[in-house]
């Protein structure tokens, strides 16, 4: 049965002041973390995975509805499906 893998990266854009906060929040959803922060742009790299891209689609959204978050770009996205192989 094959099976799938999604990552992405996201630019994440928030006020200097709520770096940590919303950090903390983006770091509570499942697959996701905060790899970078510049705190003085106020801009945050993050990286989700997930096994569906409808979950990866799903956590991209919910970063968005973050608060303090401003802006959200996708700057990569890679699927990969493998097989599992059988004796």
């Amino acid at each position: 049965m094959p099976t799938s893998w999604q990552v992405c990266s996201l630019i994440v854009q928030t006020r200097t002041a709520l770096i940590p906060a919303v950090s903390a929040q983006l770091n509570a959803l499942p697959g996701c973390e905060v790899a970078l922060s510049e705190a003085e742009r106020g801009t945050l790299i993050v990286v989700a995975e997930a096994e569906h891209s409808r979950t990866l689609l799903d956590t991209i959204e919910s970063v968005r509805n973050v608060a303090g978050v401003l802006a959200v770009s996708l700057v990569y996205h890679q699927q990969d499906e493998q097989s599992e192989e059988t004796p």
